[in-house]
């Protein structure tokens, strides 16, 4: 025979802590957390929030880039548009990208 036989062999390897085993798990999840999950949520409640509060009389931007006056707020999630003269277009709320509301009057101090 070639080989001897081993007769001190080692003993057997200690299992690994499942504990550190998911830490980069975690520590990945907690990271997207903090830098994607959470700003996209914040983005999202703040633009639900702004499409709830449109209203009549209010300066509008599309997501295609128009500007147009909300003439009138219809039921559900949509709203009529002026984009020129004569020219009005049923818009669904979510399109809208930005909110710019009517100046308020300037106050007479005199």
């Amino acid at each position: 025979m070639f080989f001897s036989p081993a007769y001190a062999q080692a003993a057997g390897v200690a299992a690994p802590n499942p504990l550190l085993q998911l830490a980069p798990f975690i520590l990945v999840f907690v990271f997207f957390y903090f830098l994607i999950i959470r700003p996209q949520n914040q983005a999202r409640k703040k633009h639900m929030e702004m499409i709830a509060n449109v209203r009549k009389g209010d300066v509008v931007v599309t997501s295609g880039g128009m500007i147009g006056k909300v003439t009138k707020v219809l039921d559900g999630d949509e709203v009529m548009v002026e984009l020129a003269d004569n020219v009005v277009v049923k818009i669904v709320k979510s399109t809208l990208t930005d909110v710019r509301t009517k100046p308020a009057p300037a106050a007479n101090d005199q």
